[in-house]
């Protein structure tokens, strides 16, 4: 097996690892909305959540995004040759 075929190889499971990892992250932390149900009589009903806003931001999946840019880094390099 060629040596680019081995990197390339590597950087597909960096990109894939980190994807798993970010959707791991966010499944560990349960769901997305608040448990408790609003009463019925309140006069902010709207579909959004009410809490857990920051469950979906960079600073939650700071790893695994690195883990995507090291990959699709890798892979970019061996385009280049």
């Amino acid at each position: 097996m060629q040596p680019n075929m081995l990197l390339i190889g590597l950087g597909v499971l960096l990109i894939l690892g980190g994807v798993v990892l970010m959707t791991g992250q966010t499944l560990r932390r349960g769901r997305l909305s608040d448990v408790t149900r609003p009463r019925a009589s309140t006069t902010n009903a709207t579909l959004e959540p009410q809490g857990r806003a920051g469950t979906l931001g960079l600073k939650a999946h700071w790893p695994g995004l690195g883990l995507i840019a090291l990959g699709a880094l890798l892979l970019l390099a061996l385009a280049a040759f």
